[in-house]
Formats: C-alpha cells, structure tokens, sequence
C-alpha cells in the first residue's frame, strides 16, 4: 500500500472515531440537560456505554445509555442505576422508533453485547471454558416457565462440554416469587459448600413462590438437597457477593424477565439456537 493510501486510511478511522465520538457526546450532554431539570436529582451521571447502528432504519443508531444518580428520598437519598436505549440520526434523538409496518417498537431489536468480563468462573456450571458455544442463561427457579424449560435446556447441552459452555445467572423476580430471593440465595451457599448439580436441583424445590417465611423455604430447600443451609449461610458476605455480581451483570445487560438467553455474546430471543448448532 502506497503512503498516500495509509495516510487516507488512518484519515478515515480518524474522522470516523470523532464522530463517533462527537455523537456519544451529544447523546450525553442532552440528556444530562433533560435529567437536570428534575429537582429531585441530587447528582447525576449519563454515559452511552455502546452504540450500535440500526439495520432497519438507515442513519439512525441505537445508544444504550448508563445513568448513575443519587435522588432524594423520604429519609436522605438513595442511588439509583439504570440502563436505557435511545435514538438518534446525528440531528434528532427519540425515545424509540415504532416500525410503521409492524407496529412493533425498534428497542425490541436492540440489546448490549454479552461482555467477556461476564463469563465468570463461578458462574460456569457445566461445559468447558474454551468449549465451542458459551451459552448464558438467567432465570428464577419459581418462575412457572422456567421450571419446565431451563433444566431440559441444561441437561441437553451438558452431554456435550466441549460444544457448550453453560453460564448460570441468578435472577430472582421478588415481586413475583418472593420466595426465590431466599432460594438462589441457598443454591449459592450450598455450592461454596461444594454441593454439587445445586442449580438443576433447585428446580425442584417445592415451595409457594409467595412464601417469605425464610425457616419454611430453607427446610424445602434442605428437604430437596439433603443439605443444612442456614440463615446465617445464607447471609454471609460470599454468598452476597455472587448475588449481587449476578444482578449487576443482569442490570447492565437489561434483562428483565425470565429465563433470558445469551448464545455466544448475543441474546437469543428464541432461547433455541443451542438446539440448532451442529
């Protein structure tokens, strides 16, 4: 390649990250104005965390979007994070974009990237590391769905180790099934116990998915795994922690129902694709 070409072709990349760049910054800036206004907010952080260019409707970009704020509360303040996805061509930005066709809204086609950092060691439940596929899946135990789909799934890919690389992500749902918050909680101190096979047994629990009495869902977890998990286990600051990591990777990756699918970065809205790879 001659230097004029090289020299063109940095040019380009050049010019093409500023504008990138510049874009982001726009997105932030208005927003930040637009969140300002609110007097509620005590202080307040918004960065477009990815960006991705929309197929459908050329010119136009989705950017998902981080906000960190503080906000008043009844007592004090409280932190508050959230991710959210808008749109922009460069000279206009909306909350979203309805395909006129359809009728369907353009968010539902939009979803961050499953980030590296993501695949934990200790959320690997099945599979090798370096296997062919990495498969994520988060779900709640109590959800009636998951319960008949999430173990048939697992136990279909785990025949085979070096095809898939299954990942396990807690996402109990305590609006719904109170009683999968203590539950995943379980599950968690019983494998830093070295139990074994805990995920796919924890389907199996029989308990009402309203139940809030911690002493009754331990002994119907207990009853299923012959284990003698307490309360104190499952308060303890290791179990915690890997709660906490699995909601924060849920929060940044907006999911919000259950079960949710990634297959090899990407989520996976038919949760079927494992089933169609050779």
């Amino acid at each position: 390649m001659s230097l004029m070409l090289k020299l063109l072709a940095i040019a380009l990349l050049l010019n093409s990250y500023l504008q990138a760049s510049t874009s982001n910054e726009d997105v932030e800036k208005f927003l930040k104005k637009s969140f300002e206004g609110n007097p509620n907010i005590i202080k307040l952080s918004v960065k477009v965390e990815q960006t991705i260019a929309l197929e459908k409707v050329k010119g136009w970009s989705a950017y998902i979007v981080g906000v960190d704020a503080t906000v008043k509360a009844n007592q004090g303040s409280r932190d508050v994070k959230q991710k959210m996805i808008w749109f922009s061509n460069g000279d206009t930005i909306s909350p979203d974009l309805i395909d006129i066709k359809t009728g369907t809204s353009l968010k539902e086609s939009v979803s961050p990237s499953f980030a590296l950092k993501y695949y934990k060691k200790e959320n690997l439940i099945y599979g090798n590391a370096d296997a062919k596929h990495r498969v994520a899946i988060f779900s709640d135990p109590l959800c009636p769905f998951c319960r008949t789909f999430v173990p048939k799934a697992i136990e279909t890919m785990k025949k085979d180790p070096k095809k898939f690389a299954i990942y396990y992500y807690h996402f109990p749902l305590p609006s719904l099934h109170p009683a999968a918050v203590e539950l995943v909680k379980a599950a968690v101190a019983a494998e830093l116990q070295g139990k074994k096979n805990v995920v796919l047994k924890l389907y199996t629990v029989e308990i009402d998915p309203r139940e809030k009495d911690i002493s009754k869902i331990l002994e119907a977890f207990n009853k299923t795994m012959k284990t003698n998990i307490t309360p104190a286990d499952i308060n303890s600051k290791a179990v915690m922690n890997h709660i906490n990591s699995d909601l924060n990777i849920a929060n940044n990756l907006m999911v919000g129902g259950t079960p949710t699918m990634f297959f090899d970065d990407k989520l996976d809205k038919t949760k079927r694709k494992f089933e169609k790879v050779k």
